[in-house]
């Protein structure tokens, strides 16, 4: 799911420098809302992790 956000980011930047700037921030949106399920996902699972160790 990283990686998606890191490809929306790049096709975002792509756009806004050719000039769609509703296009791209459409796309950057949607690379921020993958980054951060990307995270939150992360922590979810580092704390099922820390509470089975025990």
């Amino acid at each position: 799911m990283l990686y998606c956000a890191f490809g929306f980011f790049l096709i975002a930047l792509t756009f806004g420098l050719l000039g769609f700037g509703g296009l791209a921030s459409a796309l950057a949106g949607f690379a921020q809302l993958a980054f951060f399920v990307c995270l939150l996902l992360a922590m979810i699972m580092f704390a099922i992790t820390l509470r089975n160790e025990r």
